[in-house]
């Protein structure tokens, strides 16, 4: 369950630091957190496609690796990660955890990209009870949304929610240890074309015109304060990474799959890539207007004891800025 309790000290002495922050300039470095998932492809494509790094000039970038959400915040928390791309629940758990001092949200990344699927014989969710549903991580985005999901099915209590590594899922699933898994892309698609697994609910359907946010950008709110720019800079990159995806749709996947084979070792199946893009949608929007409701789930799933309150989370000016020189339009914090 996500703790609700006062700052640690070091999180309290980040937070004073946040207060005074002024900005420097470019920074020296950005050490910058993303997933080896499709769900990511905005920041796979703008690092192996060079864009962050071209338009951060003489700034470092350093990226790092993360398999799970938790374990990102715990990087952000820690001060040793300045950006990051990250689900929208560990997102809301940062703001919380930290008392809404440590992180703020300067953009969207993902939306979309999720799925229950399940083996075959189960067609309804009535049919789950009794079963196991596995999620990658305890407080992810995924598993949230099964939570809020199982509840709003009334199947709270009658079925197992355990968590396992992606990885290991897909293993399972093939051996028939495992008939239901709430994942993100790809291995919602690995399952299908690899496990035999079929699509009980996109999570897609669950919101309105289909869009939610899977993956978002944090930032530490002394770094956003202390080098506006750069995330600027970042923000830019990220846009150069969107456009590519949707104007060289081929090139995006190979530069996916190239990060995410240097990331694991192997690259996805063409299908399996060809899949997971289907589902995904690349904008910076930052839905705002879902986070509410976001909040109010993680209570319904018994991630949190009361839905976190919000204010101060966002903070958009960064990315204004960006969207209006381009052209493009600007967001608030309430969506609307």
């Amino acid at each position: 369950m996500v703790s609700l309790a006062a700052c640690s000290r070091a999180e309290n002495t980040d937070a004073a630091a946040a207060n005074t922050a002024t900005d420097k300039g470019p920074a020296e470095e950005l050490r910058l957190g993303y997933f080896p998932n499709v769900t990511h492809a905005g920041a796979l494509i703008g690092l192996e496609q060079g864009f962050f790094a071209k338009e951060l000039g003489g700034t470092k970038l350093t990226p790092t690796k993360f398999n799970d959400g938790p374990t990102e915040v715990s990087a952000f928390l820690g001060g040793s990660l300045d950006a990051g791309f990250i689900g929208s629940g560990p997102a809301i758990n940062a703001f919380a955890k930290s008392n809404g001092e440590a992180v703020r949200l300067v953009s969207g990344a993902t939306s979309g990209g999720a799925q229950l699927v399940v083996a075959e014989g189960i067609n309804t969710p009535q049919d789950l009870k009794g079963k196991t549903v596995v999620t990658p991580q305890l407080g992810n985005t995924q598993d949230v949304a099964l939570k809020k999901w199982l509840s709003d099915n009334g199947l709270k209590d009658q079925v197992t929610v355990t968590n396992r590594e992606n990885a290991q899922t897909l293993d399972a699933f093939k051996k028939g240890e495992l008939q239901a898994a709430w994942l993100p892309e790809p291995w919602s698609s690995r399952l299908v074309l690899e496990g035999g697994a079929k699509v009980l609910l996109d999570e897609k359907t669950l919101w309105p015109d289909g869009k939610f946010p899977t993956t978002t950008l944090i930032v530490r709110t002394q770094y956003l304060k202390e080098h506006p720019a750069t995330i600027e800079a970042l923000l830019r990159g990220l846009g150069q990474a969107n456009a590519f995806a949707q104007s060289n749709t081929a090139e995006a996947k190979k530069a996916v799959n190239t990060q995410l084979e240097k990331l694991t070792g192997k690259p996805l199946a063409a299908a399996t890539i060809d899949r997971a893009f289907t589902s995904i949608s690349l904008d910076t929007d930052p839905l705002a207007a879902t986070y509410p409701q976001l909040a109010e789930d993680q209570v319904t799933a018994g991630i949190a004891q009361s839905a976190v309150k919000l204010d101060g989370f966002f903070d958009l000016t960064a990315l204004n800025k960006v969207n209006k020189a381009a052209g493009k339009p600007e967001f608030s914090a309430d969506g609307k």
